[in-house]
């Protein structure tokens, strides 16, 4: 049984085995019979849609030289004059015979467009749809019109299954897991109103109202922009919806249409009322510290009004803080920078040497601060404005918890334009080019699962490679890794997605 490949580099199977498909314009023979989907193709229209202007004199013995040796390929154990039966002959050409299993693409496709029944189904069937892509489809005929105009089909198709995916798991009331991918799924495709429409329901959803309105702003800004239009209908009904709250936008309750096998497993919507005790989750547990009185009563506010997180703590200076961590082993320390008596980068520092510290997020009332770079090599998990939005605060916190690290925009920028204008650049020592190109990514703000999809790869090999260039180069997170980017001019502030 020989299955074939183009979700990705092109490629055809027998047994596990990759097979030897010969040069790429005989490649582009067999890729092209799998884009018509079994119909045959006409050996003339082979001939211009391979050679495009000016095919060669022998282009039809050409041709059939390449048939002739795929099929040898395909079907090694074939007699001598017995009948093909996966290129086969059918006239006035060739087309490909094969089960839609058998072809990733038309497997894909025929997930994708098939009628579900229920969210749970759909759910597991685009998971399955997205599962197969490796890559750019038809990688390596980018420069042939039919590659092209199929490869763009199959993206729309993906982008299609994606948002499915969403919908199906936000019908299921499966929403904190959703938000990271719709968030890069929107801001990579900023004119799909749909894209919008997912995250920001699944933001409202996870008790996130002020993200959500928001998103529905950028929406608006990229479709001004790019297209000089407002937002659809669909948009601005969610918007007045979300403004008002009304009640037809709450998550669903557990699913009736779990997938077969197996009991409804539906996870309550982040951000409602007791979800965290309802789950059995523990609350994260955050301290506070901060000499003024205004601001930590500020953070209290934002903190109780956030479901799954507690406030266990609040210190004046570092030495309290430092004492307070020691006490009530916070999973959280939200720390100004500057403190009478120890202030907080000291602080930190002190806290982060202990043995299995919290995760330490660095404020101040300035962008500009000059501790900034100093506070991220110490090894803290984020540094926001004191003035930044409740949503930015509680993101950061999230994003500290889950081993991610969240600098607000403003101190991005003046940590891009700390460095900008540094000469000779130099990377650090032992580094394959691999290892540059990942630093690269991840100080251009690409996730995980964005990597995984730019160099075709499984996002768990990108997770542990990123594990091992951070131990490697003896860092503590991703935020020293984009420090350590900018430092070696390995990127810089006009680099594209910088």
């Amino acid at each position: 049984m020989v299955t074939f490949r183009a979700l990705g580099p092109f490629e055809a199977l027998s047994d596990g085995e990759t097979l030897d498909l010969g040069g790429q314009r005989q490649q582009a023979v067999l890729a092209r019979l799998l884009v018509a989907g079994g119909r045959a193709v006409p050996v003339s229209m082979l001939i211009d849609e391979l050679w495009p202007g000016e095919p060669p004199a022998q282009a039809l013995s050409t041709i059939q030289g390449y048939v002739s040796r795929l099929r040898r390929a395909l079907e090694p154990n074939r007699a001598p004059r017995e009948e093909a039966g996966v290129l086969v002959s059918a006239p006035p050409g060739y087309a490909l015979r094969a089960d839609v299993e058998n072809v990733d693409s038309w497997h894909f496709e025929h997930l994708v467009k098939s009628d579900h029944e229920g969210p749970a189904v759909t759910l597991q069937r685009m998971e399955t749809a997205l599962a197969l892509w490796r890559g750019p489809a038809l990688a390596g005929f980018q420069e042939l019109a039919w590659a092209q105009t199929e490869a763009t089909r199959l993206d729309e198709l993906r982008l299609l299954a994606v948002e499915r995916r969403a919908d199906a798991a936000l019908r299921l009331g499966r929403t904190g897991p959703m938000i990271p991918d719709l968030e890069a799924h929107a801001s990579a495709h900023p004119l799909r109103e749909e894209a919008w429409r997912l995250l920001a329901l699944a933001l409202y959803r996870a008790g996130r109202q002020g993200d959500a309105l928001g998103a529905l702003r950028r929406a608006r800004e990229a479709l001004r922009d790019e297209l000089g239009l407002d937002l659809g209908p669909t948009l601005q009904r969610l918007e007045q919806d979300i403004l008002v709250q009304a009640e037809h936008l709450d998550a669903p309750g557990p699913a009736a249409d779990a997938l077969p096998g197996g009991p409804s497993a539906v996870s309550a919507p982040a951000g409602t009322a007791g979800a965290g005790a309802a789950s059995g989750v523990a609350a994260l547990r955050v301290l506070v510290a901060d000499d003024q009185a205004l601001v930590r009563t500020g953070l209290k506010v934002i903190l109780d009004s956030e479901p799954g997180l507690d406030l266990v703590g609040e210190a004046e200076n570092g030495e309290q803080a430092i004492a307070l961590v020691q006490s009530v082993r916070p999973d959280v320390v939200l720390m100004d920078i500057q403190m009478p008596r120890l202030d907080g980068l000291a602080a930190a520092r002190r806290i982060l040497a202990a043995e299995a510290p919290p995760k330490v997020i660095m404020m101040t009332t300035f962008g500009t601060d000059e501790n900034l770079y100093a506070a991220l090599r110490a090894g803290v998990s984020g540094f926001v404005l004191k003035t930044s939005a409740p949503e930015q605060l509680i993101a950061a916190v999230r994003a500290a918890v889950a081993g991610d690290a969240l600098l607000d925009p403003a101190v991005t920028t003046h940590l891009i334009a700390a460095f900008a204008g540094r000469r000779d650049p130099a990377a650090p020592e032992g580094l394959s080019d691999s290892d540059l190109d990942l630093i690269k990514l991840v100080a251009r703000g690409f996730t995980n699962r964005q990597i995984a999809m730019t160099l075709a790869v499984p996002e768990q090999e990108v997770a542990d490679e990123v594990t091992a260039l951070l131990r490697g180069l003896g860092l503590v997170d991703r935020a020293q890794l984009v420090v350590l980017a900018y430092e070696r001019g390995l990127v810089s502030p006009g680099s594209p997605g910088a």
